[in-house]
């Protein structure tokens, strides 16, 4: 049985844990550093970015989140994908530095801007995923070793993976398609493999 944690500071934490458990996955809330043990793979949820750090920094979460993405499957999705980023534009804080990511934050404008498309995912079966787009970032550049897996028909990036960790700047969790999920539970089920 694989046990996945979810982020459980701020933001659409409990999405995530719905549509795990309908893919009959433990999904366990992380808020302290001694809820990583025992994981065998991690989701950072949408929310807002600048309180996500802020409150990793409180509960003493920077480190902890650091080590676990060196060796377990990690996923950002929106303001997670701006929290795993090496740099994020207009955030007055760290980020956890753990993906060769660049990501502009709020690219598509204000939460008015908000939209929904489909987008095809390299490697994904069937149609294209149905995605939703909320005060979304944009990943403005990739380092080596990161696989662009998504992008607008626009040509923006917004869905990357290097090696096992997996950021999306859209939120699978407010659909129905279990699809990405599934990817990353099979991410974590090949434990700390690169694939």
């Amino acid at each position: 049985m694989v046990t996945v944690g979810v982020l459980a500071l701020q933001g659409d934490f409990a999405e995530h844990e719905s549509m795990l458990k309908r893919l009959g996955v433990d999904a366990l809330e992380v808020r302290l550093p001694s809820d990583l043990q025992g994981l065998d793979a991690l989701i950072i949820p949408g929310g807002e970015s600048t309180t996500i750090t802020r409150l990793i920094q409180t509960y003493d979460l920077f480190e902890p989140l650091r080590e676990f993405a060196r060796s377990k499957p990690v996923w950002g999705t929106c303001a997670g994908a701006i929290v795993m980023a090496r740099h994020a534009t207009d955030l007055d804080r760290p980020t956890l530095d753990v993906m060769d990511i660049e990501v502009k934050r709020n690219a598509f404008g204000r939460q008015v801007d908000s939209f929904e498309t489909d987008i095809s995912i390299k490697g994904m079966e069937g149609p294209p995923l149905h995605a939703v787009f909320i005060r979304a970032p944009v990943i403005e550049s990739v380092g080596e070793g990161v696989d662009v897996i998504g992008r607008l028909d626009s040509g923006e990036v917004v869905a990357v993976r290097q090696g096992r960790l997996l950021a999306t700047s859209f939120h699978p969790e407010l659909t129905e398609d279990p699809r990405l999920h599934a990817l990353f539970v099979s991410m974590a089920k090949g434990g700390g493999d690169s694939a």
